[in-house]
């Protein structure tokens, strides 16, 4: 396989993940998903934003949440997230150090 045509077959499967996270399991809770994999939408919104700011691509954190979440970030959270219990939120500290850095204060 060619480079172009990798590069081209990992661009749709990120966007069929990015569809999956956005349409078809708006029910699946960024926290039970940092909680169980390391990583959620707002893990993939950063990681497409530091790529575009290494290609020399200002992007703000909101500007690659809204090109992740397809929407406002706030408007994501309003239609989609749940509350989170007091336990999730606590392996959530543990998930969040182990993984993105030093846990939220």
């Amino acid at each position: 396989m060619d480079d172009q045509t990798r590069i081209e077959i990992e661009a749709a499967a990120f966007r069929r993940l990015q569809k999956h996270l956005q349409v078809d399991r708006t029910d699946a809770q960024n926290i039970d998903m940092m909680n169980l994999a390391g990583f959620c939408r707002n893990c993939l919104s950063r990681w497409y934003q530091e790529a575009a700011v290494e290609r020399g691509i200002e992007m703000t954190k909101d500007e690659g949440r809204q090109a992740f979440y397809g929407m406002p970030y706030g408007e994501w959270k309003d239609k989609h997230q749940t509350d989170a219990s007091p336990e999730k939120q606590a392996a959530f500290e543990v998930a969040f150090a182990e993984n993105v850095g030093e846990a939220k204060g």
